[in-house]
Formats: structure tokens, sequence, C-alpha cells
């Protein structure tokens, strides 16, 4: 089975409306249709685009984001009902019990929204947004196949890989938002690692451009990159398709889930079967206990 995955390299810049976000997402989801796209991923903290609607007497602030919840989710699931597409709708944060999480969107052509909140959180976050981590982790049934979506930090703690492969999980989306080159290699090396150590593809984009009067999203430095196991029947390096650094574009690949059988039980390493679980935990035992 293949699986057509877009990734968008989103575009940051400042807006007036709710309307001019809904025209640019709106561009690349036709961009994607056009290609043929099944599962379109968008990067982590893009709706905070939103808070450059306030001005300098004005500022919006990140408590001010979860108020445009409906407004997102309803477009987004629009979008993929008009589109018949899966879409990854990036992360928008949400205020649950008077907490704030930063929270991955799957939005199905049937209608259905489901969300997975991210479970490992930074200090920036923590410290200057007052964000609280996601306690829960689940996979997602897909008509194509099971996947995970795991934003940008959580895809740097190989154990929640570990978790979501052993529960059949074939694709790892990883919406991501880094502002220096340092974050951003920090992700983009550990997505590279995840996909080696569990035989899994993983897709993962960011934001770019910049924010100016939004505080801590100033700057992005980003990429969209399609990931994959480190053997013959993949592109050297594991590399299937990235973007241009920092551009604002999408990328497109089809994703062979055939060849991942094949890797895991006749590859030159087999890394998934060899895993020493004598020595450490075995997560299959784990998840069926």
């Amino acid at each position: 089975m293949k699986i057509r995955v877009s990734a968008v390299q989103y575009k940051l810049q400042n807006i007036k409306s709710f309307e001019e976000f809904a025209k640019q997402c709106e561009h690349y989801i036709r961009n994607a249709e056009e290609y043929g796209a099944e599962f379109v991923l968008f990067p982590e903290f893009f709706t905070t685009q939103l808070l450059s609607m306030g001005d300098g007497q004005n500022p919006l602030t990140i408590n001010e984001l979860p108020g445009f919840t409906e407004q997102y989710r309803d477009l987004f699931r629009t979008f993929a009902v008009q589109t018949g597409m899966h879409i990854i709708g990036g992360t928008h944060v949400m205020r649950k019990e008077d907490k704030l999480y930063n929270v991955a969107h799957l939005f199905y052509p049937d209608g259905r929204v489901e969300e997975q909140a991210k479970l490992h959180i930074t200090p920036t976050e923590v410290q200057e947004w007052g964000m609280d981590k996601g306690e829960s982790f689940r996979i997602f049934d897909t008509d194509k196949g099971k996947i995970a979506i795991l934003t940008c930090y959580d895809i740097e703690f190989p154990e929640i890989v570990r978790m979501a492969k052993a529960q059949g999980a074939d694709v790892i989306f990883c919406p991501s938002c880094t502002d220096d080159r340092h974050g951003f290699h920090r992700v983009r090396y550990t997505c590279h690692a995840r996909a080696i150590e569990n035989q899994v593809y993983v897709v993962v984009t960011g934001t770019v451009g910049s924010l100016t009067n939004v505080d801590f999203m100033r700057a992005n430095f980003g990429q969209a990159a399609v990931i994959t196991p480190n053997d013959i029947p993949f592109p050297p390096k594991g590399l299937m398709a990235e973007g241009e650094l920092n551009d604002d574009m999408i990328i497109t690949a089809d994703l062979d889930l055939s060849l991942l059988y094949e890797v895991r039980e006749r590859g030159s390493v087999t890394t998934w079967r060899d895993r020493r679980t004598d020595l450490y935990p075995d997560w299959n035992s784990t998840v069926e206990g």
C-alpha cells in the first residue's frame, strides 16, 4: 500500500484578520490537493499567526489563542471534508480546566476531529507560556493504516516512538516549530534516529518566516522532510524528500508501506526484530499488557 503525503513549510507573516489566515491555509490545501495528497501535515504553533492581528498598543498573547479554537477547527474540518484528505492541522493552543495545552489535530475526511496533546514540553513553553504536558498517547486508525502524531520535542524521546511502533504505527507525523539551527537539527537528527530504530517513516515539517509582534515567534528556522529507514529499498541518506530551507513551499512524496514490512523481515539490518528485550523493556509486551 502506498500513501501520498504532503508537508507544508508554513510561512508565518503578520495578518490583519482570520480571513487572511484562512486564505493562506487554503492555498496550501489546494496545492496539496492538486498533487493528489492523501495526508497533509502543517507545522506546530502555526496558528500563532492569529496573534499577529494585535498591534503594538494592544498585542495579543498566548492566553488569547484558545479563543480561536472553534474557528480553526471549523475551517480545517471543512478542508478535510471538501478535499477528502486527512489533514494533520499542525498544533493549536487550547485551554482545558484553566490549563494551556499544545494540541495536534487530525481532521478526517468524514468530518471527525481527533486530538493529541504534546507530551514533552520545552522549558520555554513552560516558563514563558505556562504550557502543561499532555497526559495520554494514542495511535490513530485511518483507511491507510495506523499513524502517530508526535510534536517537535516529543520526537527527541525514543521511548514514545517505540510505543507507537509497538501499537502498529507505520508513519509518524511530526509537526515542529524551531527558532534556530540548534533546535532544528535536534528535531531533524532525532527524526532520522527514530526512523532507523523503529523502521518507520517520519514526516516532519516546521514554520518559516517571522511574526514581528508576537513574542517568541519572531524567528523561525524550518524545513519539511520525508524520512525513511536507511536501507537499500529506500533513497540514500534515508531521505525521500525535503524542502528548501526556510522557503514558503510544500513537499510531496509517496510512502510505500510494503517496503517497511520487507526491511523488517529481510533488511540489511532488522533493528526492530533484533531488540534485546532480555536487557531492556519490550514495548510489545508493555502495550499488550
